[in-house]
């Protein structure tokens, strides 16, 4: 019997084609391969029961069920995704993407290479409403000859933190309170309030790009700074940039959202799947931005920091190829569910930077996989590479098969041997070898800047996506204890004084007062505000009236007898 990798080996595959009496392909079976007869009914005492406890066919199926979801995402719970193909251009803008870097995928133009998405809100739980505020998770898994490449991004270009050992604290603050178990803005400002660099994100998500109308209609970002690397193994910094071709950009109000919410909290994957089914493929082209990689010192902000965008008037898009999706998934827990992405997932020609939030990443998404799916989640058909796998790894739960190809020698799983084990690649490439000389520390970059693109960006907001954005800070804040609100005016003033005016205005706070109060000790008094409060603590973001819902369900709640 072959006990190597065989990938149509196994339950559905074409192994073994033997049928009991009467069966056919259609015909239900246990796990065990048992015909099942009756699927209708346990097996009792007398049809009234008791049950007994050697009632295999129910065992396995209850059992089963009770284990059919791993563990729900930490970040990027709800989501859905698709499968298509990218196609390059064979060009960096007008010259040879071969001058800048040797992977393949980008390499020969018009080639296409399969590929998988998953888009996901952020913060929120698995069967959230697609209309929360969130960032947006943009996740793509290319299939390529040299082995799988994730670009693992959002649809916002920054991110709220620099430095990734704050990633968890982030998180726990827009998560729910852990003893309320309702998401509190008050925690989220807390948190906020006390790191400055996270205000050029803020200002994106509370405006309408907060809200993308759909998956269909949004951007996506690598986030990150990573590197290109060529043939003779010079490098560049590179970002990268999914820009939609057909479909366009389109974002929601809050109010808009709300509306939308109440009659569908899955508009999103049903706007996805209907368009993909009707043959309304949606396309992104993707862009990059490069830059000499060294720390450009006449640079205001550090190009390593994720919190800051590359001016395009500094560092053009260049445009290297553009990805079409045109196929569901058949089955959305095995494909998009068990979808595992990695940071770390590069293929030669590709490498990473020093941004610190990229190295932390890239540790944590495939950790988190490995605790979620298991430690063989890569043999998966959906994460598996579709190319020659051959590793020396071995156990683990859910192994059911191992990565040595026919012809090895299946005794040994060692590297290096003389009894025809695996071998090492022959194939040598010049390395990138980035010179780095420093005393270990634990300190924040130089060149913060932490307002000046806040700023920037506030001020090219259209009219109503900055009403919009005052209206979303408003009643998020109006929560808050004064001394929040007051160090939350005082950053948006830092970004720009129009900024920090609007927001005080509509808490009914003089901004001069705001920022003259830092100073000062604060108790635990609410400023009052326009509109009902919760009586402990914030709300939901984006919510105009969460205490008054709570209030209302009581009061419109039709009276019923008991039954």
């Amino acid at each position: 019997m072959n006990l190597g990798k065989n990938k149509e080996q196994g339950p559905g595959g074409a192994e073994d084609e033997r049928f009991s009496q009467d069966e056919h392909e259609d015909t239900l079976t246990t796990r065990q391969g048992h015909p099942v007869r009756n699927n209708q009914n346990m097996r009792t005492v007398g049809n009234r029961g008791p049950a007994t406890l050697e009632n295999y066919d129910f065992i396995e199926k209850i059992s089963h069920f009770d284990r059919e979801r791993v563990p729900e995402r930490v970040v990027h719970a709800r989501g859905t995704g698709a499968h298509g193909y990218f196609e390059t251009y064979g060009k960096v803008g007008d010259e040879p993407v071969e001058k800048y870097t040797r992977a393949k995928v980008f390499s020969g133009e018009g080639k296409q290479t399969p590929l998988l998405v998953r888009f996901s809100t952020v913060t929120h739980p698995a069967g959230s409403p697609e209309t929360l505020r969130d960032p947006r998770g943009f996740a793509v898994k290319f299939y390529t000859e040299d082995g799988n490449w994730d670009l693992v991004g959002n649809n916002l270009k920054v991110f709220f933190i620099r430095d990734a050992i704050k990633f968890p604290d982030l998180i726990h603050s827009f998560k729910p309170d852990p003893v309320t178990n309702i998401q509190d803005t008050e925690r989220i400002f807390d948190f906020i309030s006390q790191t400055p660099e996270a205000m050029h994100m803020i200002t994106f998500l509370f405006s309408p790009w907060g809200i993308p109308a759909n998956y269909r209609h949004m951007q996506g970002s690598g986030v990150n700074t990573y590197r290109w690397v060529n043939e003779k193994g010079e490098a560049q910094l590179i970002k990268y940039h999914w820009e939609p071709l057909k479909q366009g950009i389109k974002n929601l109000t809050q109010e808009e959202a709300n509306a939308i919410q109440a009659e569908n909290f899955n508009h999103a994957t049903q706007d996805l799947y209907e368009a993909i089914d009707r043959g309304e493929y949606p396309e992104w082209e993707l862009c990059v931005q490069m830059m000499d990689d060294h720390e450009h010192p006449e640079l205001d902000f550090d190009p390593l920091d994720d919190t800051k965008i590359w001016p395009e008037d500094q560092f053009p898009f260049l445009k290297v190829g553009k990805m079409v999706l045109n196929k569901n998934p058949d089955h959305y827990y095995n494909e998009i569910e068990q979808a595992s992405f990695g940071t770390g997932v590069l293929v030669d020609g590709l490498d990473f930077s020093d941004d610190k939030m990229l190295q932390g990443r890239t540790f944590s998404y495939s950790d988190t996989q490995r605790y979620r799916v298991g430690a063989n989640y890569l043999q998966l058909p959906v994460n598996a590479p579709r190319k020659h796998v051959a590793t020396n790894q071995e156990g683990g739960q859910m192994s059911h098969y191992v990565d040595r190809p026919e012809g090895s020698n299946p005794h040994v799983n060692y590297e290096p041997s003389t009894l025809n084990g695996l071998e090492e690649s022959n194939h040598k490439v010049t390395p990138h070898q980035p010179y780095a000389e420093g005393k270990l520390i634990k300190e924040t970059i130089d060149r913060e800047n932490n307002f000046k693109q806040a700023g920037e960006r506030y001020r090219l907001l259209k009219d109503w996506e900055r009403e919009d954005l005052i209206n979303n800070l408003v009643n998020s804040l109006k929560p808050a204890h004064s001394h929040i609100q007051h160090k939350m005016i005082q950053m948006f003033s830092e970004c720009d004084e129009d900024y920090g005016k609007q927001v005080a205005n509509g808490l009914g706070i003089d901004v001069d007062l705001a920022k003259a109060s830092m100073n000062e000790e604060f108790g635990e008094e609410i400023t009052p505000t326009k509109g009902k409060l919760p009586k402990k603590g914030g709300s939901p973001m984006g919510s105009t009236g969460a205490a008054d819902a709570v209030d209302e369900a009581e009061e419109k709640g039709h009276e019923a007898d008991p039954y």
